[in-house]
């Protein structure tokens, strides 16, 4: 007797949806009221208006999911729940401000709020109902021909105080320590996180300058990444710098 495939089919359809499923968390996320569009360049992240226009402007503040700072820059994937007006896909976010609404986890610009729609009368629809219910799940980042990049905050003194943000960070781990190189004689200074992704040291090492980066992943896992470039000797406030290095997605 031949034995039916279909019963076999339904069953592993049926336990990958479900594997899917328990990959996301249940929440709700409202959107930015007053922004246009794309994000906010005053977020508590640090990263000005790069923060507002990174990934087209699908951008997120956070609340418990922003970790004091650690969170910045991290990419979820998030879609609302309701069957009428959202698709299946969602859309993806990356973290640059810290904020909360009533029970929210993300508060998204009002082109990622949209983007979670079927359609643009249903994104019509979903911004006017303002909070909707969501599901999300931490996922890579990815910045196709972007290296990780160093962006030296505008207001910084050389040679007395130095801060900076990273740009274009890839996958899906957080950067939780960062040191300092003299490229010569290799003495190192860990930075501190002063809010946000800004780090930032008092009487930083003189010469040319390398960055240690120590990863860390939700598993416990750590490693150092060692960008090629260095930061100049006479670094500039307000100028960017490219490590030479990504992360592989």
């Amino acid at each position: 007797m031949a034995l039916s495939l279909r019963p076999l089919l339904i069953l592993l359809t049926t336990l990958f949806l479900m594997t899917e499923a328990a990959d996301f968390i249940h929440s709700r996320a409202a959107y930015y009221p007053n922004s246009d569009e794309q994000g906010t360049d005053v977020g508590a992240c640090g990263f000005g208006s790069f923060g507002a226009t990174i990934n087209g402007g699908d951008v997120s503040a956070a609340s418990d999911l922003y970790r004091n700072g650690v969170g910045c820059g991290d990419c979820y994937q998030v879609r609302c729940t309701n069957s009428q007006y959202c698709s299946d896909k969602g859309v993806t976010v990356v973290i640059t401000d810290s904020g909360s609404g009533p029970n929210t986890d993300f508060i998204l610009s009002s082109r990622a709020f949209g983007r979670m729609a079927q359609t643009k009368d249903a994104a019509a629809s979903l911004l006017a109902l303002g909070v909707v219910d969501i599901e999300y799940r931490r996922v890579s980042c990815s910045y196709p021909n972007k290296n990780i990049t160093i962006k030296i905050d505008e207001n910084r003194n050389y040679p007395y105080y130095l801060a900076f943000v990273l740009w274009y960070q890839q996958g899906d781990k957080d950067i939780t320590a960062v040191q300092l190189c003299e490229t010569q004689n290799f003495v190192c200074k860990l930075l501190d996180r002063s809010y946000g992704a800004v780090w930032t040291t008092t009487s930083p090492p003189s010469g040319p300058l390398s960055l240690k980066m120590l990863l860390s992943g939700e598993d416990g896992d750590e490693s150092w990444i060692v960008p090629v470039n260095n930061i100049p000797e006479n670094w500039k406030a307000g100028e960017t710098y490219d490590t030479g290095v990504q992360i592989d997605v």
